[in-house]
């Protein structure tokens, strides 16, 4: 019985690429497809049991890789995807990356390879060339949850265009002082995240015809006290802004408890608008651009399902909508 290592050697291809022709993904051409297939039959492939007999129920349970299980994100994805899972019967597999760097290579290199689960959701991660190989080897139905993963497919907002949204409110509302509170989260966020929404945050400002100030993009971490220390530097500059876009809800609100602390008061003063929809939104009054990452998790696990049933596969990316909530932390600039 031939495998994928003797349809690759057969057609002159890497193994990856084969994989994702007999899934007949996206990425491959049609002509590479048709030339994998017909050597697959003339060989005698049959795909294993991951890919197909999995398919019919055997196993019944799903994986989840994240990189951190602490953060408010992860835990309502978590949430949706269990949900969707234990209503169709189906286990879910927890796979941490929190620990030690080998942590890494013994999820992507071992366990994921060891595990028995029919598909992979994976939250937040971009992949090396070598994981993404061997992602692809276990011929797993795969799924990416919050932000791009070159290579494999990905379900979530538009991080650019919500940002771009986010800035472009404080703009209409008459703001002309606009920082950004953003940069990476070391924890293990998708580095690709931060990035589009930076992007998002400064294309709205270039149509409008404004260039930041160089210092107004400091890095928040992602976190409460990184959005609380950013906003404490900003304050201490010699030009002030008068709005503030937080790449999440989190740095957001720590961004609202410098300004207090400080003796200003947010929107009188400043002005502050998040991502996320954080549930301690509505506590903190923050104006936001919503998304519900358990509803993500629901429908990626409804997709991972179907798939495995032979309907037809999720295209490259399937954006997730993103609602406005507006409550008080935003107003019109200070007349003065």
């Amino acid at each position: 019985m031939s495998g994928i290592q003797e349809i690759a050697s057969a057609t002159g291809l890497s193994k990856s690429t084969v994989s994702r022709a007999l899934r007949n993904l996206p990425s491959v051409a049609p002509a590479t497809v048709t030339t994998v297939r017909r050597k697959a039959d003339e060989l005698g492939y049959i795909p294993s049991s991951a890919a197909s007999g999995l398919a019919t129920g055997r196993n019944r349970a799903v994986g989840v890789v994240v990189p951190v299980i602490d953060r408010w994100f992860y835990v309502r994805v978590l949430e949706g995807v269990d949900a969707e899972l234990r209503r169709a019967g189906y286990d879910l597999i927890l796979f941490n990356l929190g620990g030690p760097p080998s942590d890494r290579e013994r999820v992507f290199h071992r366990s994921i390879l060891r595990k028995r689960v029919d598909a992979l959701v994976l939250l937040s991660l971009v992949f090396t060339e070598e994981e993404r190989e061997q992602l692809e080897l276990t011929e797993y139905p795969t799924l990416v949850i919050g932000g791009p993963a070159p290579g494999i497919r990905h379900l979530g907002i538009d991080d650019h265009d919500v940002a771009y949204r986010a800035t472009k409110y404080l703009l209409d509302l008459g703001h002309r002082r606009i920082a950004h509170i953003g940069g990476r989260d070391e924890a293990g966020m998708n580095a690709l995240v931060p990035g589009e929404r930076h992007e998002g945050y400064v294309d709205a400002l270039a149509q409008a015809g404004i260039v930041p100030e160089a210092d107004w993009s400091p890095n928040g971490e992602f976190t409460l006290a990184g959005g609380r220390d950013s906003m404490a530097r900003l304050l201490d500059a010699d030009v002030v802004p008068t709005a503030v876009f937080a790449a999440s809800d989190e740095m957001a609100f720590g961004a609202m408890i410098a300004i207090q602390q400080a003796g200003l008061r947010v929107p009188d003063d400043i002005s502050v608008v998040g991502i996320d929809g954080h549930v301690f939104g509505e506590v903190f009054g923050l104006t936001t651009f919503a998304q519900d990452p358990t509803a993500q998790g629901a429908r990626a696990a409804r997709v991972l399902l179907d798939e495995l049933t032979g309907k037809p596969a999720l295209p490259w990316f399937d954006p997730a909508p993103v609602v406005l909530v507006e409550r008080t932390s935003a107003a019109p600039p200070p007349a003065h």
